[in-house]
């Protein structure tokens, strides 16, 4: 009767991740809270892991050619959170207002949302595009990079820069689909995306087969191809195949009032991650003083730490299109409920994660790199940083619950404070003037989280989100 039980339970959980992957049209604004979460939280936790595993494969290969190249791609990404930044804020601009059209059962009024908002990143992506391409190589000595680093870095950087568009829409859309609840589209389209990144990264970096060795280049151009084909199965999904939005060539006609709404989510959501990521750029400025070893294995640990991250982000993400849904359904209790559900289930995961990240670092990092001196930096990294990990769990879900009600300046004054007002100053208070070195830099990331996570909690369970009208 136990067997008979067991594989019954274990039917129906197969059954059910199995539905989360399909997708399909749900009503997430009903029923039973925990179904909601786990339906939209299982393809947003896969599609952030293929979004961390670009940099990880990326990390991997280059770091077979050297620490410089290794710091030459962290730089560059750093450099990149520009794009990032405008590209996530747009997303959260259009999940806002997509989940909330949804949520009152207008997806006309939706799909319109969603085609504006991809108006509206062409026109900006263009310009930023333009700039990093005319001057990577001053952008690379701007941010700490020597002058052989830079000329070798550049076409690396100037290829990704070019290629910038792929990454905004790639966001962009994505974000698009969440906001309609449809999280299993934006899943297939990354894993597309990965697949393909996987399969050219080695072979245009080493130069197998057919193909020249093309080393640092071939990475960038790996990249920008495998989320260029990613972005042409969205646009595929977009007009036809979406169970749940449709776009037509009339949604793209400029409604300059709609973009304008739009971009007051987006811009404040944009510089939210602006903030944020910037502070990010001063850190690895600081790392690149302490020696390549010390560059290499920050950028090491940072993208297996973002590897672990962005998993727990699609979860939080869960928060958002909720919230977004059952405010439109004038159901702000749910919206509430669905919130500390997604929390607790975040939560978990990151406490997990942090035990991992404790006893298993150091083979860890032995895979991902082959210098001693870059190796011993990314286990102090791996290991301090990850003491945070609860926190930053409930501290993502809180920024997501707030992004979703379209309250996007909240999150971006509490990143003001956070970052520039907390991390930075003690991230040169610990390693210039207490003499800390790196582990100042360490441990200056852990405590800005902690406290940013505390701020965003208080703040959310005041509750002045529920009035936010978008």
């Amino acid at each position: 009767m136990t067997t008979y039980t067991q594989r019954t339970g274990a039917r129906k959980i197969f059954a059910f991740i199995k539905q989360a992957l399909a997708g399909g049209e749900q009503d997430y604004t009903t029923g039973s809270i925990r179904r909601a979460v786990l339906l939209l939280a299982i393809p947003m936790i896969l599609e952030m892991m293929m979004e961390s595993v670009f940099a990880v494969v990326d990390i991997f290969f280059v770091g077979r050619v050297g620490n410089e190249a290794v710091s030459t791609v962290g730089l560059t990404e750093s450099m990149l959170t520009i794009i990032y930044s405008i590209g996530m804020g747009l997303s959260m601009g259009a999940t806002a207002i997509v989940a909330r059209r949804i949520g009152e059962k207008n997806p006309e009024a939706a799909a319109k949302s969603g085609a504006q908002s991809i108006v509206l990143s062409l026109m900006i992506t263009v310009l930023v595009s333009v700039a990093g391409v005319v001057f990577a190589g001053d952008l690379l000595k701007l941010i700490g990079a020597d002058k052989t680093m830079a000329a070798h870095g550049a076409i690396y950087t100037r290829t990704i820069f070019a290629g910038s568009i792929s990454i905004m829409l790639l966001f962009l859309i994505n974000g698009i689909f969440r906001g309609a609840g449809d999280a299993s589209t934006a899943m297939q389209s990354l894993w597309i995306a990965n697949i393909c990144n996987i399969i050219l990264c080695p072979v245009l970096i080493n130069g197998w087969g057919p193909f020249p060795k093309m080393g640092l280049e071939g990475a960038a151009i790996a990249t920008t191809t495998g989320r260029s084909i990613g972005v042409i199965y969205q646009l595929y999904r977009l007009f036809g195949k979406s169970i749940t939005l449709k776009l037509k060539l009339r949604h793209f006609t400029p409604d300059w009032k709609l973009m304008g709404s739009i971009f007051n989510i987006a811009w404040t959501g944009a510089v939210q991650f602006l903030i944020g990521s910037a502070s990010w750029i001063v850190l690895a400025s600081l790392m690149i003083g302490f020696g390549p070893d010390a560059m290499a294995g920050y950028q090491v640990a940072i993208r297996l730490i973002m590897f672990f991250l962005l998993p727990a982000w699609g979860m939080s993400n869960a928060a958002a299109t909720l919230v977004g849904q059952n405010l439109g359904a004038k159901e702000p209790k749910r919206a509430e409920q669905s919130v500390w559900k997604v929390a607790t289930y975040t939560m978990t995961f990151m406490l997990l994660v942090s035990l991992f990240f404790f006893f298993f670092s150091t083979p860890l990092v032995n895979f991902m790199n082959k210098d001693a001196g870059a190796r011993y930096y990314a286990v102090q990294v791996l290991r301090t940083v990850s003491i945070g990990y609860v926190f930053y769990g409930l501290g993502m879900v809180m920024s997501n619950a707030l992004n979703g009600s379209g309250d996007t300046k909240t999150p971006t004054l509490i990143n003001i404070a956070g970052f520039w007002l907390f991390q930075i100053p003690v991230a040169f208070l610990l390693t210039r003037y207490w003499k800390l070195g790196p582990q100042g830099v360490f441990i200056a990331i852990v405590s800005s989280e902690v406290f940013i996570t505390i701020l965003s909690t208080i703040i959310f369970m005041r509750g002045k989100w529920k009035k936010v009208v978008v």
